[in-house]
């Protein structure tokens, strides 16, 4: 006995655009959609993910994985809200706290399908072989991931996996993607390239009217499904000015500082430049007790000649920015809304194209590094344009940079080192 998967979705009221339904159609093992920003991929991934757990068997055990829990429940969420308004009856048991559904199939048997975040891989994606597994945001996911801890569930079983995501760069999901293409292709393998505008529910006007909001090689990743390598990227020439080292504080130098302080699991982190534009300083640190965190700053502060600093005031920020300046810490606010973080990082950007800026080698500071070559450019998935750090990342020193960046602008370019004084001046 075959699930009519036609019949299904028919019962679901679910009606596939032609991209989607060839991706239903397809018998592949391996099934690889690059699509653009808003083509329906959590449906389609959703839709998939129920089909497979109907179909008729004893038992069957699928999951649903992204780079974090945020992620992997976007599609588990749909799948969840589908059971409940058209599938209740079928429903056995639905733990919350565990992110898994056991539902009934058409033959009766048990079937479970499972969200799960590869942020953790060696705890969180443990367990039994699988039957299926669908990929969202599969670009993100580290190649390791799917190498070691998710393909390999499926061998015992011979299970399948539809791995759906935006292009980002050409890392392993181009790899897998290149085996479904062409007539010399694997034939375990069927891949499609989907723009957004294959979604015949977009107005294809607003999608090009999105072209100048942002780059184009952003544009051509976010929306027309290209793999375009570095399109995402923000700052440029990251490791060209990764020459510097840390250096004490000398007598007479100007320094300014950069705050970005924790919000829940984020890092508060300290950046201090001086005058040559060099990064001579980085604290790095979390869950640490507030009276600490403000005598560990105000301490460097100190010691860097009283470094003038600029400091994130949003949320989290205002208590400790007041204690600073309680404490005599020459420091302003910068209150974040997305105009004045959008000139915060169009300034260190800048900076970094120019190479004026020196940032420590990469040995000494390697966090610095690898969120600045993160940061990137994304397209949500309500189509507003962002930037930060990918899915399960940090971009805490990138802002404390910025923010350190931002006072170096304020005094102007190509200043000299002048001393200090009870004044500042040119």
């Amino acid at each position: 006995m075959r699930l009519n998967k036609t019949g299904l979705f028919e019962s679901l009221y679910y009606e596939p655009h032609a991209g989607q339904l060839a991706v239903h159609r397809s018998t592949a093992r391996f099934r690889v959609v690059a699509c653009g920003v808003r083509w329906g991929k959590t449906v389609c991934a959703a839709m998939e993910a129920i089909a497979a757990a109907m179909e008729p068997r004893d038992k069957s055990i699928g999951w649903v994985v992204a780079p974090t829990y945020d992620l992997a429940d976007r599609v588990f969420r749909e799948v969840e809200v589908i059971v409940l308004e058209r599938l209740r009856h079928r429903l056995i048991q639905k733990k919350e706290a565990e992110r898994r559904i056991l539902l009934r199939n058409m033959a009766g048997g048990v079937s479970e399908i499972r969200a799960k975040s590869a942020d953790n891989p060696v705890v969180s994606l443990l367990g039994e072989g699988l039957d299926f597994v669908v990929v969202d945001e599969a670009a993100r996911l580290k190649p390791l991931i799917w190498q070691n801890h998710v393909s390999q569930r499926l061998i015992d079983k011979r299970g399948w996996a539809l791995l759906i995501s935006t292009p980002k760069g050409k890392g392993y999901f181009y790899d897998l993607f290149r085996r479904g293409q062409g007539q010399a292709r694997d034939a375990e393998h069927e891949s499609w390239n989907m723009p957004s505008w294959t979604n015949p529910l977009l107005d294809r006007d607003l999608i090009e009217a999105e072209r100048d909001k942002l780059p184009q090689r952003v544009f051509e990743q976010e929306y027309g499904a290209a793999f375009v390598e570095g399109a995402g990227a923000v700052f440029r020439n990251v490791r060209e000015v990764a020459t510097g080292e840390w250096k004490e504080p000398q007598h007479g130098e100007v320094y300014f500082g950069g705050l970005d302080l924790a919000k829940v699991e984020d890092f508060s982190v300290l950046t201090i430049i001086n005058a040559q534009r060099e990064v001579v300083f980085v604290d790095r640190f979390h869950r640490l007790d507030w009276g600490l965190q403000v005598a560990r700053i105000r301490a460097a502060l100190q010691r860097y000649n009283s470094a003038r600093a600029t400091c994130d005031v949003t949320g989290v920020g205002d208590p400790i920015y007041e204690q600073l300046r309680r404490d005599g810490c020459a420091i302003s606010p910068y209150p974040f809304s997305a105009k004045s973080k959008a000139a915060l990082i169009e300034n260190l950007s800048l900076m970094l194209e120019q190479r004026t800026l020196v940032l420590p080698r990469p040995e000494i500071c390697p966090e610095l590094v690898d969120e600045l070559e993160s940061f990137e450019y994304s397209v949500t998935e309500s189509g507003h344009v962002r930037t930060g750090a990918p899915g399960g990342g940090h971009d805490d020193t990138v802002i404390s940079l910025a923010l350190a960046a931002w006072q170096v602008r304020k005094v102007g370019g190509g200043f000299k080192c002048w001393r200090a004084g009870p004044r500042w001046g040119p």
